[in-house]
């Protein structure tokens, strides 16, 4: 079964304004051969065709295949994958630049979002899930798109596993392994750092599900990638605004709104904004142990990025360093290798200096203590936590 032949049984379909029920798919795709067609090529014109028009068309098969974090289309002929093996090439390919735009446009639609000429960008997330997790979508039309359409897709999985088994992963030893765990002991609050893909997510999860079970943690999202094995943890979910551009549910409402549901603990899933400025109260306000993810390059560069989201929120430069300091202790560093490899790459921890201004100073990096660790020996012994380095 050709892709051109798939085509033609498509266009006739839809020039009649045809059903796609299985005999009806069957007599066009006999009209189109021109001679004998057996079962075989039937069904897979039907399979070929159910990809056309439901879910995500060809790529349906790689979002499903495991390991699998990015689907990205560049061109008709040029669909690449980020899996355990890094980035490559698939052996998938669109009949043409019309098709890609075609199921571009397909899928903003299924996200209530429209994608147009008028409108040649989209950036939502795609309705139901993967039983792998959800799927981000992001398109850009030409000509903001100079080589055609651009689709990319992101499987978030939900992160799951829990600490031991990220120290078999080799996220991190057994030295950072009892990092970890103490400063989930000691109720510090701390940010997860690291670029996408770094797996933030990933150790946040873990840190949560080793809360005791007497605390209840509060999570604020937007998706529920976060699914700590933990009894008392109660997830909100953000919501965009619908193709009339009403109903959004930020991240910053959300914040506000957990506030009122009695948390031991605070998360939110990812800062991204303005919103900071909600957690950074929160964290102010007696809620001990909170914690979010942050896109940051390095933990030294974690103040500069918290300054540059508390602006659009109207915080100034020195109250962000003034709250900054009183609400967070501790930043863990993730980074992603060759391979796949996701490892804990350096651990921080934060610091006022003379003219009051928040800095990250590293105590454990690339699997060794440095000499600052007194630093965080210090923030433990002030929690009643004895560290036995």
């Amino acid at each position: 079964m050709t892709s051109e032949l798939v085509e033609r049984v498509r266009l006739r379909l839809a020039g009649n304004g045809s059903e796609t029920d299985p005999a009806t798919v069957a007599e066009a795709v006999r009209a189109e051969a021109g001679g004998p067609v057996g079962h075989t090529q039937v069904l897979d014109a039907l399979r070929l065709l159910r990809q056309e028009f439901t879910g995500a068309g060809p790529l349906e098969p790689l979002l499903a295949e495991p390991g699998v974090t990015d689907v990205l289309v560049t061109a008709p002929d040029e669909v690449w994958v980020d899996d355990s093996r890094g980035l490559h090439p698939t052996g998938v390919k669109f009949a043409d630049e019309e098709a890609v735009r075609r199921l571009a446009q397909r899928l903003a639609l299924s996200a209530g979002r429209r994608l147009d000429d008028a409108q040649p960008y989209v950036d939502s997330w795609l309705p139901g899930s993967l039983p792998q997790g959800r799927v981000r979508l992001h398109a850009v039309l030409p000509p903001i798109a100079a080589r055609g359409t651009c689709i990319s897709l992101r499987v978030l999985r939900p992160a799951a596993h829990d600490l031991p088994t990220l120290r078999t992963l080799g996220t991190f030893d057994g030295e950072g392994a009892k990092l970890v765990e103490l400063v989930v002991t000691a109720r510090l609050a701390f940010l997860v750092t690291g670029g996408t893909g770094a797996g933030k997510s990933t150790l946040l999860s873990a840190m949560l599900g080793a809360v005791s079970p007497a605390e209840r943690i509060v999570s604020v999202e937007d998706v529920g990638e976060l699914q700590p094995a933990h009894p008392q943890f109660v997830r909100l979910i953000a919501r965009p605004p619908n193709v009339e551009g009403a109903g959004e549910i930020t991240l910053r409402d959300l914040v506000r709104q957990a506030l009122r549901m009695r948390p031991d603990r605070l998360v939110v899933g990812e800062v991204r904004g303005f919103e900071v400025c909600e957690l950074l109260n929160a964290l102010n306000t007696g809620h001990d142990g909170g914690a979010c993810t942050l896109h940051a390059n390095s933990p030294s560069e974690v103040p500069a990025r918290l300054e540059a989201l508390a602006a659009l929120g109207g915080l100034s430069r020195s109250a962000l360093h003034s709250q900054l300091a009183a609400a967070v202790q501790v930043v863990l560093h993730m980074r992603r290798f060759g391979a796949g490899q996701r490892r804990l790459a350096e651990v921080g921890v934060l610091s006022r200096d003379e003219r009051g201004e928040v800095r990250v100073v590293p105590v454990w990096a690339d699997g060794s203590w440095t000499k600052r660790r007194v630093l965080l020996s210090a923030l433990l012994e002030a929690r009643g936590v004895r560290a036995s380095w």
